[in-house]
């Protein structure tokens, strides 16, 4: 089946969604994803970031969609032709659906441990807008200790299910989920009950904002300070595959594996994420690259840099000759009343 998205053609297998589609082509024309997770069944079509517009439906009825779409639930046809950035339906939609996220969103960003790879950073960063139109209060939480490794900010919550989808797909009793409804809704445990199952980590991966946090991690450090490196354990429970977040010789966290949509690559155990911080239960294979565009990559090592040449006049530099004489003033001879008053420690 071929498919056309802002111009480019590409075969992909029947089955395939458009936003599927758009991610092997890669590139501006991928839409942002905040509930959508490929690694989790039944993800997808609650956040309304990844809308956009079907020109022509397929080869057999071209007849184009009269509404945007969500392309993480919208199947190809052959002969498809999709505007994602190219449409400015899209893109004004795009800028009211961040605006909608950020309405009860908190101004956590200079404290918040997910700054810098945060997914709604990013949308809103280029989506969103310096100016807010939301007069009324926002909406708010008390907080909630929901175990001893994982922090709850139900303020910072876009409701995205991962984190429900994860308990759900992973261990076999799930003790948290959404209570109440409306503009109530809310991530809790049932009856104040503690998450600790062997695999509750890795909600803090599938978290796309700051609501889920690691507290062993909590206020340690900037992740553009740590430096990411690719390890790995011999694991009874999981893969054993992780990224161990270093500063100097200290591991300050642990996290699985992600690609460039941060998604993780394979879920980790809880004993790999909290329990192995010694460098000498790794055996480190060597500094992680940066797929995701983000904060991070403005630290990262990895990359080639080009070294940086002002080219300008030596003048504009130096500045001139009588300027730099009226700065250091070794041209103005002091007054003999004034070289008395220096020399008794006046001035």
């Amino acid at each position: 089946m071929k498919v056309t998205i802002d111009g480019q053609e590409i075969d992909v297998e029947p089955g395939t969604t458009i936003l599927q589609a758009a991610r092997k082509i890669g590139g501006e024309s991928v839409p942002p994803a905040m509930c959508y997770y490929s690694k989790l069944k039944g993800s997808g079509g609650k956040c309304r970031c990844c809308l956009v517009e079907v020109s022509k439906g397929s080869d057999a009825n071209p007849t184009p969609m009269p509404k945007l779409v969500a392309s993480c639930v919208t199947g190809v046809m052959d002969g498809m032709e999709v505007k994602s950035i190219t449409s400015e339906r899209v893109v004004d939609a795009r800028k009211s659906v961040t605006e909608f996220l950020l309405i009860n969103h908190p101004l956590d960003c200079p404290i918040c441990d997910q700054a810098g790879e945060c997914d709604l950073q990013n949308l809103s960063f280029k989506n969103g807008s310096s100016k807010t139109r939301f007069i009324e209060e926002k909406r708010t939480f008390e907080p909630e200790n929901i175990g001893p490794n994982i922090q709850l900010h139900m303020n910072r919550c876009i409701l995205c299910y991962r984190c429900v989808m994860t308990a759900d797909q992973l261990t076999d009793g799930r003790v948290h989920g959404v209570v109440n409804r409306g503009d109530h809704s809310q991530i809790s445990t049932c009856i104040s009950k503690a998450i600790d199952n062997e695999f509750s980590g890795n909600m803090i991966d599938v978290c796309p904002v700051g609501a889920l946090t690691d507290k062993t991690f909590r206020f340690k450090q900037r992740v553009w300070f740590n430096k990411p490196y690719n390890a790995h354990r011999n694991c009874t429970k999981c893969c054993g595959k992780t990224t161990l977040w270093m500063f100097g010789e200290e591991i300050q966290r642990v996290t699985a594996r992600k690609d460039e949509y941060h998604e993780v690559e394979e879920f980790i155990c809880n004993e790999c994420r909290f329990d192995h911080k010694d460098p000498k239960d790794w055996v480190i294979e060597g500094p992680r690259k940066f797929e995701k565009d983000s904060v991070i990559n403005q630290n990262n090592y990895t990359r080639k840099l080009d070294k940086v040449v002002i080219e300008t006049e030596s003048q504009i530099l130096l500045g001139r000759e009588q300027d730099r004489k009226k700065i250091s003033m070794t041209a103005i001879p002091l007054k003999k009343d004034e070289v008395q008053v220096f020399k008794e420690g006046q001035i």
